[in-house]
């Protein structure tokens, strides 16, 4: 199917859609399904409408050349405008390309965000809770709501392992590449001769599953009551609400401390046991998805070295794509991750387009 063919079966189905809905001979499931299509449909038209509309204005622009009729100060502005849209042509192609790439279904989804503390002891921990900090200062420079599931902080408040659900718009598509080993190289608090040391934290994403993604039963759960450990503070009551639920037959267990509400933390480790087993089964149903991330610019596998963060030199690498940023301070505020995330889809997006030729 050639590139315009491509075009004009977007926006016939597009118009397709549109008359199907204003018939109102529709039951309340195709009319959700539909509305969604649409709204997913609506910024690819719109990209194809300009292209279009700029190849339009190229082939007037080039039948006016060719009128003998007009003077040489006519022919020069037209002249000019084409060059004009011959300039801005090869943007707007890329730009529907990028737009026609298939979408990871989970792209539009909210997000699970697991953090845990690597090698490197209480620095480790320490640097594990400067990462969940930064996701969440980087969600709030985004207006996404970021709420925390479950914390295990160490004496020093250094964090072993945190959870939290990130809720907003493409939250896992601007997050997914996040998931892999983050690596720190800066003296720790605990160095009283100011050495550097260098210490590690995985990071893992996982799309938010809805129960109409994933069906859980019941009687495939086990439910565990236990009292909250910690540091101290918030993190720490005196009745059994913390929550351990364990999938039998994945043998998935996820665990929920945070609040003091045994209901609550109960609503809250069901979300995340919807999130791993959803991206399980995902990942297992399409086989030809492992494939393909060899082109991406991650696996999304904890073991994968994806960033370093050096404080001695104010430098931040993201080693997947040979990028390096003297904007260490402004990345762990969360300001400056922006720059890092779009890179990284850029070059996932350039590697499709590669594919595609």
């Amino acid at each position: 199917m050639s590139f315009a063919e491509k075009l004009d079966n977007v926006v016939n189905r597009f118009e397709e859609l549109q008359a199907l809905l204003s018939s109102g001979d529709l039951s309340s499931n195709d009319l959700v399904k539909m509305n969604k299509e649409l709204a997913k449909l609506s910024p690819i038209v719109e990209g194809v409408n300009e292209y279009k509309k700029a190849l339009s204005e190229k082939e007037d622009a080039e039948l006016m050349l060719e009128d003998t009729s007009l003077d040489k100060d006519m022919k020069d502005m037209i002249s000019e405008e084409l060059r004009e849209i011959k300039d801005k042509l090869p943007a707007l192609e890329k730009q529907v390309k990028i737009l026609l790439l298939p979408k990871d279904d989970a792209d539009d989804k909210n997000a699970i965000l697991e953090v845990r503390a690597g090698t490197g002891g209480d620095e480790a921990a320490l640097f594990a809770a400067d990462l969940f900090r930064m996701y969440e200062r980087y969600a709030s420079t985004k207006g996404w709501r970021f709420e925390v599931l479950d914390v295990n902080e160490n004496d020093l408040g250094g964090y072993k392992e945190a959870s939290a659900s990130i809720t907003g718009s493409d939250v896992f598509a601007k997050l997914k590449f996040e998931s892999g080993a983050h690596r720190v190289q800066r003296v720790p608090e605990t160095e009283s001769q100011g050495r550097v040391h260098t210490s590690a934290a995985t990071v893992a994403v996982l799309p938010e599953a809805e129960d109409v993604d994933i069906e859980i039963n019941t009687s495939d759960l086990r439910i565990d009551t236990y009292r909250a450990s910690g540091a101290g503070g918030q993190h720490v009551n005196k009745t059994d609400s913390a929550i351990r639920i364990t999938h039998i037959p994945t043998n998935t267990v996820v665990q929920c401390q945070d609040g003091r509400s045994q209901h609550k933390n109960k609503e809250k480790a069901m979300k995340m046991l919807r999130a791993k087993l959803y991206e399980t089964e995902r990942l297992n149903k399409d086989a030809a998805y492992a494939e393909s991330r060899k082109s991406q610019v991650g696996s999304g596998d904890r073991s994968e070295r994806i960033r370093t963060y050096n404080f001695p030199q104010g430098r931040c690498s993201d080693h997947r794509i040979n990028l390096t940023l003297y904007k260490l301070e402004d990345i762990m505020q969360g300001i400056g991750l922006d720059e890092v995330i779009e890179a990284l889809i850029t070059e996932d997006q350039a590697a499709k387009l590669a594919e595609l030729g």
